[in-house]
């Protein structure tokens, strides 16, 4: 080992004490601290617990027992509080915070000259981010607006760590919410709510802890567009449909011509098949309209008045070549 040199020996008997106090007073606290599931995270450079303190704190609290002890029992008004259900309360006696947690509910008692207390409301609340105007990746800009549930699970950290955990929580889901829409696409924002509403929850949610704050869940309420984007999107939106509906349509033209295809030449390989196919259009027409009046005409004999303008035609192209 390197031999101490008169540098390392100067510490004078102050810095030493200073050092073990701080040494100490970090062990003890942190013990506390970790029993109440609270973590100061305030600075304690200029932390103080020196004997003149002390001594102090025990003549004011000595003093404040014997006035409360001789204003009996008017006093007892003043000592005893009560805290709802769900409700607590953070004691400080004179400046510092109380060993023991938070109180409540029910009864508990106070000093009233050197005990101050704050309530804390430990019900979810929620409230309606402001609407936000962002400039999504793909440039378009859009006002979104949100809703936050939270809730406090540790009163010491709410009150210690943070002079308004409420409006804190409001500005942060506020930034969240810019900052997290700011990397997604319009496409993104208007499909993908549930993914966004997750992220924003894991953010406020790491950010909140040390707050004593926890982040139930994150609800995206309304994406408003500009009125032109609304139109052209629904104009691209038509089109499609149009489109789609036509390819749709030439489809079944498609099927539809070869099923007639298919069912013209059965029945062209079976005449009977084509007299059924008549006999059942004319049943179909009867049945739908009663007041119409038809009269069969047999396919024969149009076939043969069409044999016989044939017959006609070629006799008179005969002629025709030999008077030629």
């Amino acid at each position: 080992m390197y031999p101490m040199t008169v540098d390392h020996k100067s510490l004078t008997l102050d810095e030493e004490g200073m050092g073990k106090r701080n040494s100490v007073e970090s062990v003890s606290q942190a013990r506390s601290m970790a029993a109440n599931g609270f973590k100061k995270n305030y600075g304690t450079a200029y932390d103080e617990d020196n004997e003149d303190n002390s001594c102090c704190s025990v003549i004011i609290t000595l003093f404040s027992y014997i006035l409360v002890f001789l204003t009996l029992p008017l006093s007892i008004w003043g000592c005893i509080k009560v805290v709802q259900e769900y409700e607590r309360a953070v004691i400080f006696r004179l400046g510092r915070l109380k060993s023991g947690g938070a109180k409540g509910p029910g009864l508990f008692f106070i000093i009233p000259c050197i005990d101050t207390y704050r309530c804390v409301d430990l019900r979810t609340g929620a409230f309606d981010v402001p609407p936000q105007e962002i400039l999504t990746r793909d440039s378009v800009t859009v006002n979104v607006d949100a809703v936050v549930y939270y809730q406090v699970s540790n009163p010491l950290a709410a009150i210690c760590n943070n002079d308004d955990y409420n409006r804190s929580t409001r500005l942060l889901a506020a930034t969240t919410l810019r900052n997290v829409l700011g990397t997604r696409n319009l496409s993104e924002i208007l499909s993908d709510r549930e993914s966004i509403a997750d992220s924003m929850h894991q953010t406020l949610e790491t950010a909140t802890d040390p707050w004593g704050v926890h982040v139930d869940r994150v609800e995206i309420k309304d994406v408003r567009l500009p009125l032109q984007m609304q139109r052209a999107m629904a104009a691209e939106a038509e089109a499609t449909r149009d489109a789609r509906a036509k390819v749709i349509a030439s489809e079944g033209e498609q099927k539809s011509s070869k099923a007639l295809k298919e069912a013209a030449d059965i029945i062209a390989s079976s005449p009977a098949a084509l007299q059924l196919r008549y006999l059942q259009t004319l049943h179909s027409i009867s049945a739908e309209k009663n007041s119409t009046i038809i009269f069969p005409l047999p396919m024969e004999l149009i076939g043969a008045f069409e044999e016989e303008d044939n017959t006609a035609t070629v006799r008179r192209r005969k002629k025709e070549k030999h008077s030629n």
